[in-house]
């Protein structure tokens, strides 16, 4: 008989056993009862002990899954089962498919440090990609005393953190596998924060934010476990969470709306990018365009005041080319008229401007002062 992961609801019925159990073996014992009513708590206690062991956690989530049941699995189906069966982790993927892709899920785990365990450190990170495919799923090594595990949330023992990385090593490895990919993930910046991490906010999907701005629940900041029973129809996080499931959950709500949600985003980091670009193109083409017109304008220059013609050289300098062939046209009638003309620099004769160079005539001005004394002065000199 092959041993199969039990469900979120067989877990949810365990404990209400439990309960149930330990109230009637109190009863019983207050009233002198029998020994089969305890036998019995016992025999349900090492039940739910151990399912709860077979729990997939950390390096044992690729194990488990692997030795479970497994279903075809079709990237086009977004069906509520079939996205189920994806959480659960029932599907066999191509080799293709476990490639991390575009998009990327994260979630993490946190246990508690400091006074009464209130300051929250980063303990476990996992990633999947579109399909549902683990790419990363770390323990992170604690450098301070851990005083609260927070098993009954974070699902995290103490034997999960004696051989984990370290966070530096966890950090780069996260960096790297995000670098460049649309990150998925519920209330992200959280996550992010305790990676001590930023990503570029146009590749940031935040399925909290982007469900209260569609209107998908009443509340501004929905719950993880309520999109996913509202949308999907599972339960989950209903006793120890598991990172690796929260990160599918994730993926599968973005699944679900991934056309309307990316209608309705900017797309910044596109725009941003494209704008960049023709800039740094347009500023090319103008420094070619200045340098190109700047050496035709010399060399039509030094032809000019060699030869006294123009030459075709260059297309882009038909501005210049008219101005010296008017003035080309102007010096040939000049020299049909007196015979000899005087070159000046730059070409043209004296009073005639070549058109390569502006003349700036600047205009005399009055100097105040005495002007009658020098009336006088040039009535003694006459």
């Amino acid at each position: 008989m092959s041993s199969s992961k039990p469900s979120f609801n067989w877990l949810q019925l365990q404990q209400v056993r439990i309960s149930l159990a330990l109230a009637n073996s109190s009863a019983h014992k207050f009233c002198g009862g029998s020994r089969s009513s305890s036998l019995n708590t016992f025999k349900i206690l090492q039940e739910t002990k151990g399912a709860k062991s077979s729990f997939p956690r950390g390096s044992e989530t690729s194990k488990a899954s692997s030795s479970s049941t497994h279903i075809p699995y079709s990237p086009s189906d977004d069906s509520p089962r079939s996205l189920r069966n994806l959480i659960e982790g029932l599907y066999t993927y191509t080799d293709a498919q476990k490639q991390p892709g575009k998009f990327l899920a994260m979630d993490c785990e946190m246990v508690g440090l400091g006074i009464d365990g209130k300051e929250s450190s980063l303990a476990r990170v996992s990633v999947v990609n579109y399909h549902g495919a683990v790419q990363m799923d770390e323990f992170v090594r604690q450098k301070e005393r851990v005083v609260d595990y927070r098993t009954e949330f974070s699902g995290i023992r103490p034997k999960d953190l004696a051989n984990a990385k370290t966070f530096e090593e966890v950090q780069k490895q996260v960096a790297a596998l995000v670098k460049d990919r649309i990150l998925i993930g519920h209330a992200i910046n959280n996550d992010l924060k305790a990676l001590l991490l930023s990503h570029p906010r146009p590749l940031i999907r935040d399925t909290q934010s982007l469900a209260a701005k569609h209107r998908l629940t009443k509340t501004r900041r929905p719950a993880l476990r309520h999109l996913v029973s509202q949308e999907i129809g599972m339960t989950i996080q209903g006793g120890e969470h598991s990172s690796v499931i929260d990160a599918r959950a994730t993926m599968a709500i973005y699944r679900i709306h991934r056309k309307k949600w990316e209608a309705g985003m900017p797309h910044l980091h596109a725009t941003q990018s494209a704008s960049a670009t023709a800039k740094r193109k347009r500023v090319d083409d103008e420094g070619e365009d200045n340098d190109e017109d700047t050496s035709s304008a010399s060399r039509a220059e030094a032809k000019i005041s060699k030869s006294g013609s123009i030459k075709e050289t260059n297309p882009m300098i038909s501005t210049v080319k008219k101005k010296m062939s008017h003035h080309h046209l102007a010096v040939k009638a000049s020299k049909g008229k007196t015979g000899t003309t005087s070159d000046f620099p730059g070409g043209g004769r004296k009073g005639i401007s070549s058109g390569l160079s502006t003349v700036v005539k600047r205009k005399e001005t009055k100097k105040s002062g005495s002007w009658w004394k020098s009336l006088g002065d040039a009535q003694k000199d006459s």
